[in-house]
């Protein structure tokens, strides 16, 4: 109890001094608006259903473009794992994939697959397949040489070495990776949906904006804030607590 209290210290002291600054006059609540009228257009949105929808629409593309990469990333650390010819092919192109901002593919995208959810579905894989791929390969390649060659000695056939020796040597390293590229795709696609979108969080944001609705605008950023932290946590709870007794090291 005492470190929760401790926790809130910081957030009750920042609102309190928002509220401060915001009553004063010392800046125009047209630009920053109280939290009591943020809270209010909270409740009206929440109401009118228009939050729910955009927040429904943005957490399905999310979790779909994320379930995407987190395939697609696997697959290729086990490709790149067993064949250094496959990793010397590969190499380039995603070398150079990676250095390639997500965004700057928005145009091109739009180009291709118009303003609907295949556009921000791509975007997260772009964005977020990279930090899962590199974390399991790394994980992939952490496997102790005494297990290797125990694994040689007692002549343990490819899958039982996969599921007993591989996979557990990569644990940490691709619960490490699911939990920054969420965090990676969470961001990308409110990105993608201020820039191309007719529905999400981000759309709402940017609508808002152009209806000069501060305090709208205010509750958006707040809504993905709040959001992206407790699907964090819940990760946490759900997956590293649980984890945490065999792997240590995972979710440090």
């Amino acid at each position: 109890m005492k470190r929760r209290a401790q926790a809130l210290i910081t957030p009750v002291a920042l609102l309190v001094y928002w509220q401060v600054i915001a009553s004063t006059g010392l800046i125009s609540t047209y630009l920053l608006p109280t939290p009591l009228m943020v809270w209010q257009a909270f409740v009206d949105l929440l109401m009118s259903g228009l939050l729910g929808r955009n927040i429904a629409t943005s957490l399905a593309r999310v979790f779909a473009g994320f379930g995407i990469s987190c395939a697609l990333a696997f697959v290729l650390a086990l490709l790149v794992n067993a064949s250094r010819v496959i990793e010397q092919l590969l190499s380039a192109p995603l070398a150079l994939l990676r250095m390639i901002p997500p965004l700057a593919m928005t145009p091109l995208l739009i180009l291709w697959f118009g303003i609907g959810s295949t556009t921000q579905i791509t975007i997260i894989v772009l964005a977020s397949i990279f930090p899962v791929f590199l974390n399991c390969r790394d994980g992939l390649r952490r496997v102790e040489p005494g297990h290797q060659e125990l694994a040689r000695t007692l002549h343990m056939p490819s899958w039982r070495y996969f599921m007993m020796v591989l996979l557990p040597s990569a644990v940490p390293s691709i619960v490490t990776g699911v939990r920054v590229g969420f965090g990676y795709s969470w961001r990308a696609l409110i990105g993608a949906e201020l820039i191309a979108a007719s529905a999400g969080l981000g759309y709402l944001i940017i609508d808002a904006q152009e209806m000069m609705r501060t305090d709208d605008v205010m509750v958006g950023i707040l809504t993905i804030g709040i959001i992206g932290w407790l699907l964090d946590q819940l990760f946490y709870q759900l997956v590293c607590k649980r984890l945490s007794h065999r792997f240590p090291e995972v979710c440090r």
